[in-house]
């Protein structure tokens, strides 16, 4: 699932307009990315816990020449899952449904036009013209 499938998927569920939910997206991860560069943690309980670790420096080898490299100290984000994520994923444990607090009929919109049918008499191919 990309951004705007995650966005649209979230705009079918809460009856929200898609700007509306790109925009609060885009404030979370803003948030998220912010929080993190400052070296804080974003806990999400259940979902899993956001931080910023410190990559110590090291030595490395370039692979064609097979030289040693030095590879300097980096800081980079990472995840750990809390437990609710591990066991819905797992298949320990099963989503619990959404309840829409504004439910309103979705209507099914048909997402390939329907054939013309041909009219009567008249076939696709044409006839190739005789000499």
């Amino acid at each position: 699932m990309n951004r705007a499938e995650l966005i649209s998927h979230i705009a079918e569920m809460t009856g929200q307009p898609k700007t509306e939910i790109g925009n609060t997206v885009t404030a979370i991860l803003h948030t998220i990315t912010g929080t993190m560069g400052r070296g804080d943690k974003v806990t999400l309980v259940g979902f899993g816990t956001f931080e910023r670790r410190t990559r110590q420096a090291r030595t490395g080898r370039n692979p064609r020449t097979l030289s040693p490299l030095r590879i300097p100290a980096a800081k980079v984000p990472a995840f750990r899952a809390g437990q609710e994520l591990k066991d819905v994923v797992d298949g320990r444990k099963r989503l619990t449904g959404w309840s829409d607090p504004n439910p309103r009929k979705k209507e099914s919109k048909p997402h390939a036009k329907p054939a013309k049918k041909a009219a009567p008499g008249k076939s696709k191919k044409t006839a190739k013209k005789r000499r």
